[in-house]
């Protein structure tokens, strides 16, 4: 079965200059350097599946920078009529080049409560009922359940924030 052809890239010879100069120069990101290729590629003619492969690639990945390259043509070409076009042009291939953001998953807990759990940590253990000396997160966790700060929480979880904003 045929596989449809690749779109057509057109890039301006400011724009060409600005990615050759992006692939050469040494101290750039690996991501940043692959994207550039695929656009020079692509404006050569290359196909999808050959860049892929000669890349080590998925051909999906090269397909969506080729679609991300066209679809900022109009903001890239805005550009040039800025004070410092080139400055400019490169901050803008760059943007069109980066990954597009992504949320991830929300937090499970709130500030508020990661804070009344390290709250506890600070507090002294008998106090609480607890024969020990020192808290633990086993027993942290356990307080934090006790008292409806959080329905459940790991004594893992209790750790992490321990380790990271505790005494």
């Amino acid at each position: 079965m045929p596989q449809p052809e690749a779109q057509a890239i057109e890039v301006s010879q400011q724009e060409q200059a600005v990615l050759e100069h992006i692939v050469r120069q040494a101290n750039n990101p690996q991501w940043l350097v692959t994207r550039a290729k695929i656009i020079l590629r692509a404006a050569e003619g290359q196909s999808n599946r050959r860049m892929a492969a000669e890349m080590k690639l998925t051909r999906n990945t090269v397909r969506l920078w080729r679609e991300r390259w066209q679809v900022t043509a109009a903001q890239r070409a805005a550009v040039t009529t800025e004070e410092n076009p080139s400055r400019a042009l490169r901050d803008r291939i760059e943007e069109t080049l980066r990954d597009a953001y992504r949320s991830g998953t929300p937090a499970t807990f709130t500030a508020e409560q990661v804070v009344q759990i390290v709250a506890i940590s600070c507090e002294e253990p008998p106090a609480s009922g607890y024969p020990i000396s020192h808290w633990t997160p086993k027993e942290v966790a356990r307080e934090a359940i006790k008292r409806g700060i959080v329905e459940r929480i790991s004594e893992r979880q209790v750790g992490r924030f321990l380790k990271r904003g505790g005494p």
